[in-house]
């Protein structure tokens, strides 16, 4: 079985291969395409992949994740991505300055289409908090400033984080169950 995974984030193809393959191969598709603006995650993904799948006549796989952080409204969110080519990690932490409330998560939305159908979408969450600094190199995105629940470092401060990360990973191994056990 393969599955047509569309991203421009080599992060995001590594970590999918990891928890996806051997038993689902993954085609990697670098292709632009119009995101839609919308405050929810899955909506985000089921509307990319459908219009993705029905334009390349393709099973396709999207995922749309982002950090959410409590006392900012849930803010960067589903415009992560963009804020953090914006004011990065430096500025969501001044953002921070002077708030105790560091609560956030990391969400993620998998979107799974085929031509025609028709899109699916498995939904993936890691509470957590906001370091006061960036700490760590590894992993990418905002894990040098999320703190998982439960630990005292940053995903970035943690060799081979891709496997201690959950949110992604939730939302993948749904849909390998998904694939797996026939939709």
């Amino acid at each position: 079985m393969e599955i047509n995974l569309i991203t421009s984030n080599k992060g995001k193809l590594k970590e999918f291969k990891k928890y996806l393959e051997p038993q689902i191969k993954i085609n990697h598709i670098e292709t632009e395409y119009k995101e839609l603006r919308s405050d929810d995650s899955g909506e985000i993904a089921k509307d990319a992949v459908k219009m993705l799948a029905d334009k390349l006549n393709k099973a396709v796989v999207v995922e749309d994740s982002g950090l959410f952080i409590e006392a900012l409204n849930d803010f960067p969110g589903t415009c992560s991505a963009y804020i953090h080519k914006r004011i990065g990690l430096k500025g969501i932490l001044k953002l921070m300055e002077k708030i105790d409330n560091r609560i956030c998560y990391y969400k993620s939305a998998v979107g799974y289409c085929e031509p025609g159908k028709e899109a699916i979408c498995f939904l993936g969450e890691e509470k957590g908090t906001i370091a006061l600094e960036e700490k760590g190199n590894s992993g990418f995105g905002h894990d040098p400033i999320f703190i998982p629940e439960g630990s005292e470092k940053t995903l970035g401060e943690m060799e081979n984080c891709e496997t201690i990360k959950k949110f992604r990973r939730i939302a993948a191994e749904k849909l390998k169950k998904h694939l797996l056990e026939g939709g």
